[in-house]
């Protein structure tokens, strides 16, 4: 293990070659990260090793454990990386600063600043990320993209224990989305945010804030949260915010998660939309037929051709999106036709809502209305517009609005388990999980010359179909033809009175 100076002094010198700090703060940086790792003295003449920070980091949370400062928990060693990484970070208010003054020549310029600083901060687990196992795979829809998410580290028993143990009853920060988690120092079971910095966007006259999230799933992937804490709510505001942001930002998509349990994403307590700056395949997706909308002739709307029914509409004026947008989740959420076994309310309880996601073509303003209905049966008491049982093997999740737009995040058990597999296709002796019998079995009747050269590519196709399955169950309307018919008595209905 290298020596406290010797790691120090790799940081430092990192934080310099990063720009995050001037050479003229070497001294200061380098002091308060041996007060934080309660260090009296320093070699002058440390040698610099050939260390990435997050590298440097975790070896110096191993010096901590070692001298006893920390006991070696996860949250503990992230509560001290992310303190010694506050070091060299600008206060909130010049980072905003800079921010702007870069916004000010353009938009791209201001977010290449922010996604590089959140990068090399650590607040983006860069090293983590890069576990992940991540591939594009054909499907009837285009090429798919598939993440196996191994970046989040497992938590040890001990840490597990502790969380239990802590009280339950510290609000604050009131949840992970929340902005009084910038610069928050964190405690067992929240995470560490001391070198969190988050990015003043005011939205149609509320305050509202971007950040990157910290383990991202694509290029610049973004989160805006409302400064309230407040429930997730699509309505007629949640449209005029997300054509308002790609107006302010027309390089990045946004958009929201359903608002309602089952379709809606994991954090339903805080109003939020997640953004970036990357073409999903539902983006791409062909345009399978146009309609007319007679209240709103001027807009162009079509029906993507797509697992999951969306409806596209395009105007140069954002406004009248806003107002089109508006009347289909109106329109949709009263909605029902039990021919499509789709009913707006059990009793009280709503079932129709929408995941809305907007972007910018040219001069045009666009959003993808993604149609959702979170109804349960007996014979699918998960959902019955969600992954049906037979592909609960992949992914039994929500299908929130990264998978909606064609990128799988699927468990991290599936590394070893597709490992195997493979090796079963190859006359290895292993056994495969139970759950995964009956697909291995259609992955062999459909190929006769599986090779060490090949397996890899037919396994992840196989992949790539059963999730592009895992979508269709989520559609509301099946891409056969009745499903279209029904979607067409859907389309016809917003031009009733």
């Amino acid at each position: 293990m290298a020596n406290i100076s010797s790691l120090v002094n790799t940081l430092v010198d990192k934080a310099i070659e990063k720009g995050l700090i001037q050479t003229s703060d070497r001294i200061y940086a380098r002091n308060q990260v041996l007060g934080l790792l309660n260090e009296a003295s320093y070699q002058e003449d440390a040698e610099l090793l050939n260390l990435a920070i997050p590298d440097t980091l975790e070896e110096l949370a191993e010096q901590a454990v070692k001298k006893g400062l920390i006991e070696g928990l996860l949250d503990e060693s992230e509560q001290l990386t992310a303190k010694i990484m506050d070091v060299f970070m600008s206060k909130p208010s010049e980072v905003n600063q800079t921010f702007y003054l870069k916004y000010q020549e353009s938009p791209e310029q201001a977010t290449d600043y922010f996604y590089q600083l959140s990068k090399d901060s650590n607040y983006i687990q860069t090293k983590r990320i890069a576990n992940n196992i991540q591939f594009k795979t054909a499907s009837d829809y285009g090429d798919l993209d598939i993440t196996i998410n191994l970046s989040k580290p497992e938590k040890d028993p001990e840490q597990i224990k502790r969380e239990k143990e802590m009280k339950q009853d510290i609000a604050y920060p009131k949840c992970l989305l929340c902005a009084e988690n910038e610069g928050y120092v964190g405690r067992i079971g929240h995470p560490a945010r001391s070198n969190h910095r988050i990015i003043k966007v005011p939205l149609e006259g509320e305050d509202w804030f971007l950040q990157y999230s910290p383990y991202v799933y694509y290029n610049e992937h973004s989160i805006l949260f409302a400064r309230e804490h407040r429930p997730m709510k699509i309505n007629r505001n949640s449209f005029a915010r997300l054509t308002a942001f790609v107006e302010k930002f027309p390089h990045y998509f946004i958009g929201s998660n359903a608002d309602l349990p089952i379709v809606g994403g994991s954090i339903l307590s805080h109003d939020h939309y997640q953004g970036g700056r990357y073409t999903f395949a539902m983006t791409n997706a062909e345009e399978e037929f146009s309609f007319q909308l007679n209240t709103f002739s001027d807009v162009e709307a079509v029906v993507v051709k797509w697992p999951l029914s969306v409806i596209r509409i395009r105007h140069a004026d954002r406004s009248k999106l806003v107002d089109v947008s508006d009347y289909i989740l109106q329109k949709w959420r009263e909605y029902s036709d039990t021919d499509a076994d789709i009913l707006a309310y059990t009793d009280e309880t709503p079932h129709n809502t929408i995941t809305p996601i907007a972007r910018r073509r040219g001069e045009l303003f666009e959003i993808d209305l993604v149609l959702r209905n979170n109804r349960t049966t007996d014979e699918h008491p998960m959902g019955l517009f969600h992954p049906h049982e037979d592909v609960h093997h992949i992914k039994k999740e929500n299908i929130g609005l990264i998978e909606v737009m064609g990128l799988a995040v699927l468990p991290p058990r599936l590394k070893d388990e597709l490992e195997t597999i493979k090796k079963y296709l190859l006359d290895e002796k292993v056994t495969v999980a139970e759950y995964h019998q009956g697909w291995v079995q259609s992955i062999q009747d459909k190929h006769s010359n599986i090779t060490q050269d090949n397996v890899n590519k037919i396994v992840e196709d196989a992949l790539g179909q059963k999730f592009a399955r895992v979508l269709e169950d989520a559609g509301v309307y099946k891409t056969d033809q009745t499903g279209r018919d029904a979607f067409k008595r859907f389309l016809s209905h917003l031009n009733e009175g």
